[in-house]
Protein backbone atom coordinates (compact mmCIF):
# COMPACT_ATOMS: atom_id res chain seq x y z
CA UNK A 1 0.00 0.00 0.00
CA UNK A 2 3.10 2.24 0.75
CA UNK A 3 3.54 2.22 -3.26
CA UNK A 4 -0.11 3.22 -3.80
CA UNK A 5 0.02 6.07 -1.40
CA UNK A 6 2.53 8.04 -3.96
CA UNK A 7 0.10 7.83 -6.11
CA UNK A 8 -2.75 9.16 -4.45
CA UNK A 9 -0.26 12.08 -2.97
CA UNK A 10 0.35 12.85 -6.85
CA UNK A 11 -4.05 12.89 -7.30
CA UNK A 12 -3.97 15.30 -4.31
CA UNK A 13 -1.33 17.46 -5.30
CA UNK A 14 -3.14 18.13 -8.93
CA UNK A 15 -6.45 18.70 -6.81
CA UNK A 16 -4.04 21.73 -5.28
CA UNK A 17 -3.51 22.80 -8.76
CA UNK A 18 -6.87 22.35 -10.22
CA UNK A 19 -8.44 24.22 -7.34
CA UNK A 20 -11.47 23.87 -8.49
CA UNK A 21 -13.48 22.08 -11.90
CA UNK A 22 -12.87 17.99 -13.13
CA UNK A 23 -10.63 16.45 -15.01
CA UNK A 24 -10.88 13.38 -16.97
CA UNK A 25 -7.58 11.46 -17.74
CA UNK A 26 -8.68 8.20 -20.01
CA UNK A 27 -5.38 5.24 -20.24
CA UNK A 28 -4.51 4.13 -23.98
CA UNK A 29 -6.25 2.42 -25.81
CA UNK A 30 -5.08 -1.35 -26.77
CA UNK A 31 -3.67 -1.19 -30.29
CA UNK A 32 -4.33 -3.89 -33.19
CA UNK A 33 -0.93 -5.60 -34.43
CA UNK A 34 -2.45 -7.09 -37.06
CA UNK A 35 -6.19 -8.68 -37.80
CA UNK A 36 -7.20 -10.39 -34.18
CA UNK A 37 -3.42 -9.97 -32.49
CA UNK A 38 -2.94 -7.19 -30.24
CA UNK A 39 0.82 -5.34 -29.32
CA UNK A 40 1.64 -5.65 -25.97
CA UNK A 41 -0.39 -3.18 -24.21
CA UNK A 42 1.23 -0.28 -22.61
CA UNK A 43 -0.70 2.54 -20.32
CA UNK A 44 -0.67 6.14 -21.06
CA UNK A 45 1.84 7.86 -19.23
CA UNK A 46 -0.82 10.49 -17.14
CA UNK A 47 -3.07 8.33 -16.15
CA UNK A 48 -0.41 6.06 -14.55
CA UNK A 49 1.41 8.89 -13.12
CA UNK A 50 -1.66 9.43 -11.09
CA UNK A 51 -3.50 5.98 -10.66
CA UNK A 52 -0.77 3.16 -10.28
CA UNK A 53 -3.33 0.91 -12.25
CA UNK A 54 -2.27 -0.80 -15.58
CA UNK A 55 -5.19 -1.82 -16.95
CA UNK A 56 -6.60 -0.85 -20.49
CA UNK A 57 -10.00 0.45 -20.99
CA UNK A 58 -10.14 2.86 -17.67
CA UNK A 59 -10.51 6.72 -16.86
CA UNK A 60 -10.23 8.99 -13.93
CA UNK A 61 -11.64 11.68 -12.93
CA UNK A 62 -10.64 13.88 -10.18
CA UNK A 63 -12.86 16.45 -9.06
CA UNK A 64 -11.51 19.85 -6.86
CA UNK A 65 -13.07 22.37 -5.06
CA UNK A 66 -15.33 22.15 -2.01
CA UNK A 67 -15.91 18.54 -2.26
CA UNK A 68 -11.98 17.02 -3.81
CA UNK A 69 -12.20 12.92 -4.92
CA UNK A 70 -10.60 10.92 -7.07
CA UNK A 71 -12.90 8.13 -9.58
CA UNK A 72 -12.10 5.02 -11.30
CA UNK A 73 -13.85 3.91 -14.40
CA UNK A 74 -12.45 0.29 -14.91
CA UNK A 75 -13.43 -3.23 -16.72
CA UNK A 76 -16.02 -4.96 -14.96
CA UNK A 77 -14.31 -8.29 -12.39
CA UNK A 78 -14.99 -11.39 -15.31
CA UNK A 79 -13.78 -14.34 -14.10
CA UNK A 80 -14.84 -15.68 -18.04
CA UNK A 81 -12.43 -13.43 -19.69
CA UNK A 82 -10.08 -13.81 -16.93
CA UNK A 83 -9.36 -17.35 -18.04
CA UNK A 84 -8.53 -15.69 -21.62
CA UNK A 85 -6.92 -12.53 -20.70
CA UNK A 86 -5.72 -12.49 -17.13
CA UNK A 87 -6.47 -11.55 -13.95
CA UNK A 88 -9.11 -8.32 -13.63
CA UNK A 89 -9.33 -6.01 -10.69
CA UNK A 90 -12.70 -4.81 -10.82
CA UNK A 91 -14.08 -1.72 -9.93
CA UNK A 92 -14.47 -2.44 -5.78
CA UNK A 93 -11.30 -4.44 -5.62
CA UNK A 94 -9.18 -1.25 -7.25
CA UNK A 95 -11.15 1.21 -5.03
CA UNK A 96 -9.58 -0.34 -2.52
CA UNK A 97 -6.44 -1.74 -3.01
CA UNK A 98 -5.58 1.53 -5.10
CA UNK A 99 -6.80 4.36 -2.74
CA UNK A 100 -9.28 5.63 -4.97
CA UNK A 101 -12.38 7.54 -3.08
CA UNK A 102 -14.75 6.08 -5.69
CA UNK A 103 -14.80 3.29 -8.63
CA UNK A 104 -17.06 2.51 -11.33
CA UNK A 105 -17.58 -0.08 -14.32
CA UNK A 106 -16.43 1.41 -17.49
CA UNK A 107 -19.87 0.80 -18.47
CA UNK A 108 -21.24 3.34 -16.38
CA UNK A 109 -18.78 6.29 -17.84
CA UNK A 110 -21.33 7.83 -20.29
CA UNK A 111 -24.05 8.00 -17.41
CA UNK A 112 -21.92 9.32 -14.19
CA UNK A 113 -19.69 11.64 -15.71
CA UNK A 114 -22.81 13.70 -16.75
CA UNK A 115 -23.20 14.05 -13.06
CA UNK A 116 -19.55 14.80 -12.08
CA UNK A 117 -19.44 17.61 -15.16
CA UNK A 118 -22.82 19.42 -14.50
CA UNK A 119 -22.52 22.63 -13.33
CA UNK A 120 -18.05 22.39 -12.77
CA UNK A 121 -17.01 25.75 -13.26
CA UNK A 122 -13.60 24.03 -15.25
CA UNK A 123 -12.73 21.14 -17.15
CA UNK A 124 -9.63 19.89 -17.62
CA UNK A 125 -8.89 17.85 -20.28
CA UNK A 126 -6.07 16.80 -23.04
CA UNK A 127 -8.13 18.25 -25.91
CA UNK A 128 -6.50 17.07 -28.95
CA UNK A 129 -4.68 14.15 -27.87
CA UNK A 130 -7.37 11.39 -29.68
CA UNK A 131 -10.11 12.49 -31.87
CA UNK A 132 -11.85 9.93 -30.46
CA UNK A 133 -12.02 10.70 -26.52
CA UNK A 134 -12.17 14.77 -28.12
CA UNK A 135 -15.71 13.52 -29.80
CA UNK A 136 -16.90 11.52 -26.50
CA UNK A 137 -15.73 14.37 -24.49
CA UNK A 138 -17.66 16.44 -26.79
CA UNK A 139 -20.92 14.59 -27.18
CA UNK A 140 -20.76 14.86 -23.12
CA UNK A 141 -20.48 18.59 -23.29
CA UNK A 142 -23.98 18.60 -25.56
CA UNK A 143 -25.73 16.62 -23.45
CA UNK A 144 -25.12 18.79 -20.88
CA UNK A 145 -26.27 21.80 -22.65
CA UNK A 146 -29.66 20.06 -23.42
CA UNK A 147 -29.92 20.27 -20.35
CA UNK A 148 -29.62 23.84 -19.97
CA UNK A 149 -33.37 25.17 -19.05
CA UNK A 150 -32.93 22.45 -16.29
CA UNK A 151 -31.09 24.86 -14.77
CA UNK A 152 -27.68 23.10 -15.68
CA UNK A 153 -24.59 24.53 -17.36
CA UNK A 154 -21.49 23.11 -18.91
CA UNK A 155 -17.54 24.18 -17.92
CA UNK A 156 -17.30 27.29 -19.55
CA UNK A 157 -13.28 26.86 -19.30
CA UNK A 158 -11.43 24.14 -20.27
CA UNK A 159 -8.02 23.77 -19.92
CA UNK A 160 -5.41 21.24 -20.91
CA UNK A 161 -5.10 18.77 -17.59
CA UNK A 162 -1.46 17.77 -19.21
CA UNK A 163 0.10 21.26 -18.28
CA UNK A 164 -0.49 20.68 -14.74
CA UNK A 165 0.70 17.28 -14.49
CA UNK A 166 3.81 17.94 -17.18
CA UNK A 167 5.11 20.07 -14.15
CA UNK A 168 4.24 17.82 -11.48
CA UNK A 169 6.76 14.77 -13.64
CA UNK A 170 9.23 17.13 -14.19
CA UNK A 171 10.55 16.98 -10.76
CA UNK A 172 11.08 13.04 -9.77
CA UNK A 173 9.78 11.99 -6.42
CA UNK A 174 12.55 9.41 -4.14
CA UNK A 175 10.11 6.63 -5.28
CA UNK A 176 10.59 7.66 -9.37
CA UNK A 177 14.26 8.13 -8.86
CA UNK A 178 14.96 4.53 -7.05
CA UNK A 179 13.13 3.08 -10.19
CA UNK A 180 15.32 5.15 -13.13
CA UNK A 181 18.54 4.26 -10.94
CA UNK A 182 17.17 0.31 -11.58
CA UNK A 183 16.25 0.74 -15.24
CA UNK A 184 19.62 2.79 -15.60
CA UNK A 185 21.75 -0.48 -14.24
CA UNK A 186 19.47 -2.86 -16.20
CA UNK A 187 20.25 -1.05 -19.21
CA UNK A 188 24.16 -0.57 -18.55
CA UNK A 189 24.50 -4.16 -18.06
CA UNK A 190 22.89 -4.87 -21.27
CA UNK A 191 25.38 -2.21 -23.13
CA UNK A 192 28.33 -3.84 -21.32
CA UNK A 193 27.00 -7.48 -22.41
CA UNK A 194 26.70 -6.10 -25.93
CA UNK A 195 30.33 -4.92 -26.16
CA UNK A 196 31.28 -8.44 -24.82
CA UNK A 197 29.70 -10.40 -27.07
CA UNK A 198 30.13 -7.92 -30.49
CA UNK A 199 32.29 -9.62 -33.30
CA UNK A 200 33.29 -9.04 -36.81
CA UNK A 201 30.85 -10.58 -39.24
CA UNK A 202 28.26 -10.85 -37.01
CA UNK A 203 24.51 -9.61 -37.77
CA UNK A 204 23.51 -6.66 -35.61
CA UNK A 205 20.17 -8.11 -34.29
CA UNK A 206 22.38 -11.03 -32.75
CA UNK A 207 23.96 -8.10 -30.86
CA UNK A 208 20.05 -6.63 -30.25
CA UNK A 209 19.21 -10.02 -29.17
CA UNK A 210 21.85 -9.97 -26.11
CA UNK A 211 20.72 -6.70 -24.76
CA UNK A 212 17.11 -7.64 -24.96
CA UNK A 213 17.84 -10.97 -23.02
CA UNK A 214 19.67 -8.58 -20.06
CA UNK A 215 16.61 -6.26 -20.03
CA UNK A 216 14.34 -9.09 -19.40
CA UNK A 217 16.27 -11.40 -17.22
CA UNK A 218 16.78 -8.64 -14.79
CA UNK A 219 12.86 -7.44 -15.05
CA UNK A 220 12.21 -4.62 -17.35
CA UNK A 221 9.18 -5.29 -19.09
CA UNK A 222 10.12 -3.61 -22.44
CA UNK A 223 12.81 -1.92 -24.25
CA UNK A 224 11.87 1.76 -23.99
CA UNK A 225 11.77 2.36 -27.48
CA UNK A 226 12.85 1.04 -30.84
CA UNK A 227 16.44 0.17 -29.93
CA UNK A 228 19.34 1.46 -32.60
CA UNK A 229 22.22 -1.22 -33.43
CA UNK A 230 24.03 0.37 -35.98
CA UNK A 231 26.98 -0.67 -37.42
CA UNK A 232 29.79 1.36 -39.90
CA UNK A 233 27.57 3.92 -42.25
CA UNK A 234 24.48 3.32 -40.32
CA UNK A 235 25.23 4.78 -37.55
CA UNK A 236 25.34 8.08 -39.33
CA UNK A 237 21.51 7.83 -39.48
CA UNK A 238 20.32 9.38 -36.26
CA UNK A 239 17.00 6.72 -35.95
CA UNK A 240 18.42 3.31 -37.69
CA UNK A 241 16.81 0.74 -36.69
CA UNK A 242 16.67 -1.88 -38.93
CA UNK A 243 19.19 -3.61 -37.51
CA UNK A 244 20.20 -6.27 -39.78
CA UNK A 245 23.08 -5.52 -41.35
CA UNK A 246 26.26 -7.56 -41.06
CA UNK A 247 28.98 -6.22 -38.68
CA UNK A 248 32.50 -5.91 -40.08
CA UNK A 249 36.29 -5.61 -38.97
CA UNK A 250 37.12 -2.36 -38.22
CA UNK A 251 33.68 -0.54 -38.10
CA UNK A 252 32.02 0.90 -35.14
CA UNK A 253 28.89 -0.03 -34.01
CA UNK A 254 26.85 2.42 -32.17
CA UNK A 255 23.98 1.12 -29.93
CA UNK A 256 21.14 3.59 -28.14
CA UNK A 257 18.64 1.42 -26.45
CA UNK A 258 17.01 1.48 -22.86
CA UNK A 259 14.86 -0.72 -20.71
CA UNK A 260 11.77 0.04 -19.27
CA UNK A 261 11.07 -0.90 -15.59
CA UNK A 262 7.38 -0.57 -14.09
CA UNK A 263 7.05 2.27 -16.54
CA UNK A 264 10.51 4.89 -15.93
CA UNK A 265 12.88 4.38 -19.38
CA UNK A 266 16.17 4.35 -19.15
CA UNK A 267 18.03 5.78 -22.53
CA UNK A 268 22.20 4.78 -23.44
CA UNK A 269 23.94 5.17 -26.32
CA UNK A 270 27.73 3.90 -26.80
CA UNK A 271 29.74 3.51 -29.52
CA UNK A 272 32.59 0.98 -29.75
CA UNK A 273 34.48 -0.82 -31.76
CA UNK A 274 33.48 -4.27 -33.44
CA UNK A 275 36.95 -5.73 -33.10
CA UNK A 276 37.50 -4.04 -29.87
CA UNK A 277 39.85 -1.75 -31.04
CA UNK A 278 39.60 1.80 -31.35
CA UNK A 279 42.18 3.03 -34.75
CA UNK A 280 42.97 6.17 -35.78
CA UNK A 281 40.09 8.61 -36.92
CA UNK A 282 38.30 6.49 -35.03
CA UNK A 283 39.42 7.33 -31.62
CA UNK A 284 40.10 10.96 -32.48
CA UNK A 285 36.65 11.49 -32.96
CA UNK A 286 35.25 9.29 -30.25
CA UNK A 287 37.70 11.44 -27.59
CA UNK A 288 36.38 14.47 -29.50
CA UNK A 289 32.96 13.39 -28.09
CA UNK A 290 33.68 12.08 -24.82
CA UNK A 291 35.18 15.33 -24.16
CA UNK A 292 32.40 17.43 -25.01
CA UNK A 293 29.75 14.54 -22.91
CA UNK A 294 32.04 15.32 -20.06
CA UNK A 295 31.86 18.82 -20.39
CA UNK A 296 28.16 18.83 -20.70
CA UNK A 297 27.46 16.86 -18.15
CA UNK A 298 29.86 19.38 -15.70
CA UNK A 299 27.03 22.13 -16.84
CA UNK A 300 24.26 19.84 -15.13
CA UNK A 301 23.28 21.57 -11.97
CA UNK A 302 21.60 23.99 -9.99
CA UNK A 303 23.25 26.88 -11.08
CA UNK A 304 22.83 26.56 -14.65
CA UNK A 305 19.80 26.78 -17.29
CA UNK A 306 18.39 23.86 -19.29
CA UNK A 307 20.70 25.02 -21.83
CA UNK A 308 24.24 25.27 -20.88
CA UNK A 309 24.97 21.44 -21.08
CA UNK A 310 24.04 21.53 -24.89
CA UNK A 311 26.34 24.85 -25.13
CA UNK A 312 29.22 23.07 -23.41
CA UNK A 313 28.85 20.22 -25.74
CA UNK A 314 28.97 22.47 -28.68
CA UNK A 315 31.77 24.46 -27.97
CA UNK A 316 34.32 21.67 -27.39
CA UNK A 317 33.00 19.73 -30.73
CA UNK A 318 33.09 23.27 -32.90
CA UNK A 319 36.61 23.78 -31.61
CA UNK A 320 37.59 19.64 -32.54
CA UNK A 321 36.19 20.00 -35.80
CA UNK A 322 38.84 22.57 -36.20
CA UNK A 323 41.20 20.45 -35.10
CA UNK A 324 40.81 17.81 -37.11
CA UNK A 325 40.19 19.78 -39.69
CA UNK A 326 36.77 19.13 -40.61
CA UNK A 327 35.64 22.60 -40.88
CA UNK A 328 37.30 25.51 -41.34
CA UNK A 329 38.12 28.71 -39.61
CA UNK A 330 38.02 29.85 -35.80
CA UNK A 331 35.59 28.12 -33.33
CA UNK A 332 33.74 31.24 -32.70
CA UNK A 333 33.17 31.33 -36.97
CA UNK A 334 32.29 27.61 -37.24
CA UNK A 335 29.81 28.66 -34.32
CA UNK A 336 28.37 31.68 -36.05
CA UNK A 337 27.85 30.51 -39.23
CA UNK A 338 26.62 26.76 -38.39
CA UNK A 339 28.73 24.76 -40.22
CA UNK A 340 29.28 22.22 -37.58
CA UNK A 341 26.06 21.26 -38.28
CA UNK A 342 26.99 18.99 -40.90
CA UNK A 343 28.43 16.71 -38.26
CA UNK A 344 26.54 17.62 -35.49
CA UNK A 345 23.03 18.33 -36.14
CA UNK A 346 21.11 17.26 -33.05
CA UNK A 347 20.47 18.53 -29.24
CA UNK A 348 22.47 17.08 -26.67
CA UNK A 349 19.45 15.82 -23.82
CA UNK A 350 15.88 15.33 -22.77
CA UNK A 351 14.05 15.04 -20.03
CA UNK A 352 13.40 11.43 -19.15
CA UNK A 353 10.85 9.33 -17.03
CA UNK A 354 7.87 7.63 -17.88
CA UNK A 355 8.28 9.09 -21.42
CA UNK A 356 11.87 8.24 -22.93
CA UNK A 357 11.46 12.17 -24.44
CA UNK A 358 9.35 12.99 -21.36
CA UNK A 359 6.74 15.67 -19.89
CA UNK A 360 8.37 19.24 -19.45
CA UNK A 361 8.97 22.63 -21.08
CA UNK A 362 12.54 23.44 -21.63
CA UNK A 363 11.51 27.45 -21.43
CA UNK A 364 9.45 29.49 -18.92
CA UNK A 365 6.70 31.55 -19.52
CA UNK A 366 9.20 34.32 -20.71
CA UNK A 367 11.13 32.58 -23.09
CA UNK A 368 14.30 32.19 -21.36
CA UNK A 369 15.53 28.58 -20.79
CA UNK A 370 14.51 27.12 -17.37
CA UNK A 371 16.75 26.58 -14.34
CA UNK A 372 17.69 23.03 -13.47
CA UNK A 373 16.32 22.14 -10.47
CA UNK A 374 17.47 19.52 -7.86
CA UNK A 375 15.43 15.76 -8.95
CA UNK A 376 15.36 16.58 -12.91
CA UNK A 377 16.18 13.56 -14.79
CA UNK A 378 17.74 14.33 -18.30
CA UNK A 379 19.98 12.94 -20.95
CA UNK A 380 23.39 14.12 -22.21
CA UNK A 381 24.13 12.87 -25.29
CA UNK A 382 26.59 14.50 -28.00
CA UNK A 383 27.65 12.92 -30.86
CA UNK A 384 29.41 13.36 -34.63
CA UNK A 385 28.15 11.71 -37.64
CA UNK A 386 30.35 11.93 -40.84
CA UNK A 387 28.69 10.94 -44.34
CA UNK A 388 31.26 11.01 -47.36
CA UNK A 389 31.65 14.58 -48.85
CA UNK A 390 33.86 16.22 -51.13
CA UNK A 391 34.92 18.42 -47.84
CA UNK A 392 35.55 15.14 -45.49
CA UNK A 393 39.09 13.47 -45.54
CA UNK A 394 38.26 9.63 -46.44
CA UNK A 395 39.48 8.50 -43.16
CA UNK A 396 36.47 9.80 -41.01
CA UNK A 397 33.96 8.55 -43.84
CA UNK A 398 31.10 6.76 -42.29
CA UNK A 399 32.46 7.53 -38.36
CA UNK A 400 28.83 7.70 -36.73
CA UNK A 401 29.54 8.05 -32.69
CA UNK A 402 26.76 9.04 -30.06
CA UNK A 403 27.94 8.65 -26.02
CA UNK A 404 24.08 9.51 -24.32
CA UNK A 405 23.69 9.14 -20.69
CA UNK A 406 21.30 9.63 -17.57
CA UNK A 407 21.46 12.60 -15.60
CA UNK A 408 20.18 13.48 -12.07
CA UNK A 409 20.14 17.20 -11.01
CA UNK A 410 21.15 16.96 -7.23
CA UNK A 411 21.90 19.35 -4.78
CA UNK A 412 25.60 19.21 -4.73
CA UNK A 413 25.57 18.87 -9.03
CA UNK A 414 24.74 15.88 -10.48
CA UNK A 415 24.30 12.26 -10.41
CA UNK A 416 24.93 9.99 -13.50
CA UNK A 417 22.40 7.37 -13.28
CA UNK A 418 24.21 5.05 -16.13
CA UNK A 419 27.69 5.45 -14.55
CA UNK A 420 28.23 1.59 -14.93
CA UNK A 421 28.02 1.41 -18.06
CA UNK A 422 31.65 1.50 -19.81
CA UNK A 423 32.58 4.57 -21.95
CA UNK A 424 36.43 5.42 -21.70
CA UNK A 425 38.38 3.97 -24.90
CA UNK A 426 40.85 2.09 -22.40
CA UNK A 427 37.52 0.51 -20.35
CA UNK A 428 35.82 -0.48 -23.50
CA UNK A 429 38.72 -2.14 -25.33
CA UNK A 430 39.59 -4.18 -21.94
CA UNK A 431 35.96 -4.98 -21.54
CA UNK A 432 36.34 -6.43 -25.16
CA UNK A 433 39.52 -7.79 -24.96
CA UNK A 434 37.84 -10.15 -21.66
CA UNK A 435 35.28 -11.16 -23.86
Amino acid sequence: MKIFAEFKARRQNLINLMVEGVAIIPTSPEAIRNRDSHYPYRFDSYFYYLSGFKEPESVLVILAGPEPKSILFCRDKDTEREIWDGFRYGAEAAKAEFSFDEAYSINELDTVILKLLANQPKLFYSLGESANWDARVMGWMNALRAQARSGVHVPDDVSDVRQLVDEMRLIKSPFEIDLMRRSANIAAAAHNRAMRFAKPNMLEYEVEAEFLHEFYRNGAQAPAYTSIVAGGANACTLHYNANNCELKNGDLLLIDAGCELDGYASDITRTFPVNGKFAGAQKDVYELVLASQAAAIAKVNTSNHWNAPHEAALDVLAQGFVDLKLCKGSKEAVLENGDYRQFYMHRTGHWLGLDVHDAGEYKDKTGNWRMLVQNMTLTVEPGCYIRPAENVPEAFWNIGIRIEDDVLVTQAGCEILTKNAVKSVADIEALMANQ
